[in-house]
């Protein structure tokens, strides 16, 4: 399994129910501030802001919190000021690691994710460097249930759905048709979401995969970091085995 879908697996179930729920918030939050300082505060002339007011109520944020964060955005509130960033460097056996950050500090964001790369085995990379070794994509997950994949994926083909299992894939401006569609069926979304899908694939062995995993949960876990992706190929007894360390 790709990096990027093993590892967001684990940490929504690390992350989401326990002490780092105020991190969660804190971060979506950020993104809603973005989207909407970008492209105004209305979400159906929005699509960025759709998606994250989207991805904030999966979360069960507040929606007074979302309101908040709204106004920020659009200035009718202080705390706006966020720089967005994209950072590119190389993890264990030279996998592609790309970080997300927004941030009121970009120097200290970069730092912080310099010294962390450095400290697990990683390095920061220059501008460019891996970013071409992603495409953006529509991430669907569903809740546990009982459907057919294979009846699935065709009911979803009109509504722009590439991809049929537990995650569907499509293209970023399909996401939230697809989600509709699915939710239509009275099936459970778990999350839906815009990342960076790697093209090409490192398969690691099981110490370079915890390795991995660990450098990513430490970029994740600093308050800039929005979110990480990469390229690595993890076993599932991989997986299991980091996540129950």
């Amino acid at each position: 399994m790709s990096g990027h879908s093993k590892w967001h697996s684990i940490k929504h179930q690390k992350g989401v129910t326990d002490a780092r729920r105020g991190q969660l918030f804190t971060k979506l939050t950020k993104e809603i501030i973005i989207a909407a300082r970008e492209g105004g505060g209305s979400p159906d002339a929005n699509f960025r802001l759709r998606l994250a007011i989207q991805k904030a109520r999966d979360a069960n944020m507040p929606m007074d919190n979302i309101e908040r964060a709204i106004k920020k955005g659009t200035g009718e509130l202080e705390g706006g000021s966020l720089v967005e960033l994209t950072l590119e460097g190389y993890g264990p056996n030279g996998i592609a690691i790309l970080v997300n950050a927004l941030s009121d500090n970009r120097n200290r964001a970069i730092q912080e994710v310099r010294s962390t790369f450095t400290r697990h085995g990683g390095s920061l990379g220059e501008a460019g460097c891996v970013a071409w070794m992603f495409d953006s994509k529509g991430s669907i997950r569903l809740k546990p249930g009982d459907y057919d994949p294979d009846e699935l994926a065709l009911s979803l083909i009109d509504a722009g759905a590439d991809d049929d299992q537990v995650e569907i894939v499509t293209a970023p401006e399909n996401l939230m048709a697809v989600r509709e569609a699915i939710e239509a069926m009275n099936i459970e979304v778990e999350s839906s979401e815009v990342e960076m899908v790697p093209k090409t694939m490192i398969e690691l062995d099981d110490k370079s995969a915890g390795q991995a995993l660990k450098l990513m949960e430490k970029l994740e876990e600093i308050d800039d970091v929005q979110n990480v992706y990469s390229n690595a190929d993890i076993s599932e007894e991989a997986a299991e085995a980091y996540q129950a360390s």
